[in-house]
């Protein structure tokens, strides 16, 4: 069950978010109100409000989260407009990840549409696309994977990244891990949007039992795919 901000009653000060032990409705609606207004002014006018109704809640999180999973980075909210045609200054979510290796670990953000968590590897190189696929053509840890991910859809976990429109060079059409081997890249994610505890301590608890579901996905990539060795990669 989800509610959105109530339109009945004002806008929550940051006063009143700052005495919200999860995370406060205001973080939803400053997100939904950046999609319509993503200026620096706009911004600027409201940067306190991104700090304490945001930013602080979702540091807390990570800090809380800390000793279980890591030290967790939380990503700036400005955007790189160099090379897009998109020239908005600002993410419309805020990120905070914990690393295991360079672009896998577990996720968490805050938008416009509420909390979303995550857990994979969402960014890779030529030789871990290679490790990747050939262990999921390996018997052994190929069927491992496709366990590992059944588990995770049945408990309500959605199964993404990045995928080739078709099969892999190579590889038969009737291979039976095929729509596993389209993958260069493999993210788990649950969108729980604003549930009733989401302004509760208990999001705390809500996040640490995705992140536990994850595990084994996140250590199967750090077990099979691993960091790249390319020159110049961490």
């Amino acid at each position: 069950m989800t509610r959105s901000p109530s339109t009945d009653s004002a806008d929550p000060s940051p006063a009143d978010a700052a005495d919200v032990p999860g995370i406060p409705l205001d973080a939803v609606e400053f997100y939904r109100e950046l999609e319509e207004s993503n200026s620096r002014e706009w911004w600027a006018a409201n940067k306190l409000r991104y700090a304490v109704s945001v930013q602080e809640p979702l540091a807390h999180l990570g800090d809380v989260l800390t000793e279980e999973f890591g030290e967790p980075k939380m990503f700036r909210p400005n955007r790189d407009v160099r090379f897009s045609k998109d020239k908005s200054p600002y993410k419309t979510h805020q990120g905070l990840f914990v690393p295991t290796l360079s672009a896998m670990g577990w996720y968490v953000q805050v938008g416009a549409d509420g909390l979303r968590t995550a857990g994979g590897f969402y960014a890779s190189q030529s030789d871990q696309v290679a490790r990747y696929r050939a262990s999921v053509q390996n018997d052994v840890a190929g069927q491992q994977l496709v366990d590992l991910v059944d588990t995770l859809l049945d408990s309500g976990f959605d199964i993404g990244g990045d995928l080739l429109a078709t099969r892999p060079r190579g590889i038969p059409a009737d291979h039976p891990r095929l729509e596993l081997l389209r993958h260069r890249t493999l993210t788990a994610a649950r969108d729980h949007g604003t549930p009733d505890w989401f302004e509760s301590d208990e999001v705390v608890e809500r996040v640490r039992e995705d992140w536990v579901a994850m595990r084994p996905l996140i250590e199967w990539c750090e077990q099979y795919v691993g960091a790249s060795e390319k020159p110049g990669r961490f």
